[in-house]
């Protein structure tokens, strides 16, 4: 075999069971995180206040554990970070249906279910690690966020098959089945190899850009939270509907992820992202003026190509911009979502108790306009000698971390 084809090979091995690992985990968490408002709302008996307090906690655990990850995995990488959240979270789903008071729910929110949140970065930073800082490296961010994207598209109408068979505690079983699945697959992971000492990396915390990721998923959260009531309580639309509306939004987010991972590098990286940002701003827009099903789905569309652009290339984008430090860089863009998460839950079952789920949506949509603002700026003056992140690819950054399985 000549060495080009076996450094094909050798990528594509790892990055087809890291593609896997990723489609598993979104599968499960899609199939939860249609309903989890629902069943908060139906089952446990929580008031929109407390289902906000609620999400808000099981961000402060994501939070948590996942800055100690991020700089772990760089300090050490291992697949065992990953492996050990995923398996968390298996535990977590497999006993949620057995509980119903709201301390409890707090607590596992804070720990085995919160903790799980953390999964989604360490496996696109392995991902990097693994696949190194080439072509392979570069583009693995959108094409595993593609599998993210095919999960949620497939996700909630298996979960929605599931929860009309069998109810809620059917629902979290099967989702922990398959969080133990993925995190089965990421033991067919090679281990990070030994590579060359990394320095240290450029700068500081970029604060404008995490703080304009922070507002995208705070808006993209909140709308979470309302979406679903908006749809069952002022629409009156079945419950099951909502996995039709997540599933058309994961499927667009599929094909417009894979896009992004064939646009040329030349392009500019800032430009696609302050695009995403537009979209989303016009899927609120829509959402707002809907009184059907039709105009909702349609809203779906410009949610999903939104996501997929601010969810992919901002990952890289942070990647790129604070290399090599991998770990680092995708905590800090995954923990500004879940920063997001915790912002947008107090406030959206305040929002939604006060001004109701329509009006909730449409301050979704301001918020996301003021990140775009923020992205806007702090991107607008990249490091000195480079081209930054926004312009052009990236060289490869020489590193190299200790192999942990």
């Amino acid at each position: 075999m000549s060495p080009g084809k076996s450094d094909r090979y050798e990528d594509r091995v790892p990055f087809l069971a890291l593609f896997a690992a990723v489609l598993l985990l979104g599968i499960a968490d899609s199939m939860v995180n249609s309903y989890i408002v629902l069943f908060g709302a139906d089952v446990a008996g929580l008031t929109p206040l407390q289902i906000g307090v609620w999400a808000s906690v099981f961000a402060v655990g994501g939070i948590t554990i996942g800055w100690w990850l991020g700089r772990s995995f760089d300090h050490r990488p291992a697949r065992t970070y990953a492996i050990g959240v995923i398996l968390s979270g298996s535990a977590g789903y497999l006993l949620l249906p057995r509980v119903s008071s709201f301390l409890v729910l707090l607590l596992m929110a804070a720990t085995v279910l919160g903790v799980s949140a953390a999964a989604f970065p360490q496996l696109f930073a392995l991902a990097r690690a693994v696949l190194g800082e080439g072509v392979a490296g570069q583009r693995s961010a959108p094409l595993l966020r593609s599998a993210w994207s095919l999960a949620w598209a497939g996700g909630p109408l298996l979960g929605a098959l599931v929860l009309s068979r069998g109810g809620y505690a059917w629902l979290m079983w099967t989702a922990a089945g398959v969080f133990l699945a993925s995190a089965l697959t990421v033991l067919a992971v090679p281990r990070p190899g030994p590579v060359v000492a990394a320095s240290p990396s450029p700068g500081g915390t970029p604060v404008l850009l995490t703080v304009s990721v922070t507002l995208f998923f705070t808006a993209m959260f909140a709308g979470g939270v309302a979406l679903p009531l908006f749809v069952t309580r002022a629409l009156h639309q079945q419950p099951a509907s909502v996995g039709v509306l997540f599933s058309v939004c994961a499927a667009v987010e599929v094909v417009a992820t894979l896009g992004l991972a064939v646009v040329p590098a030349r392009f500019s990286q800032r430009a696609v992202i302050l695009g995403g940002f537009g979209f989303f701003v016009c899927y609120h827009a829509l959402t707002v003026v809907s009184s059907d099903l039709l105009l909702l789905v349609l809203g779906q569309v410009f949610r999903g190509v939104g996501i997929a652009i601010v969810g992919a290339a901002g990952i890289r984008y942070f990647q790129d911009l604070l290399a090599p430090a991998t770990g680092r860089a995708t905590t800090l863009f995954a923990n500004a979502s879940t920063a997001g998460l915790l912002v947008s839950g107090i406030l959206t079952g305040l929002a939604v108790e006060h001004v109701g789920y329509r009006t909730t949506l449409l301050l979704c949509g301001v918020t996301a306009a003021l990140g775009g603002v923020a992205f806007t700026l702090g991107s607008a003056r990249p490091a000195a000698g480079t081209g930054g992140p926004g312009s052009v690819s990236v060289g490869g950054h020489a590193h190299s971390r200790r192999g942990s399985g």
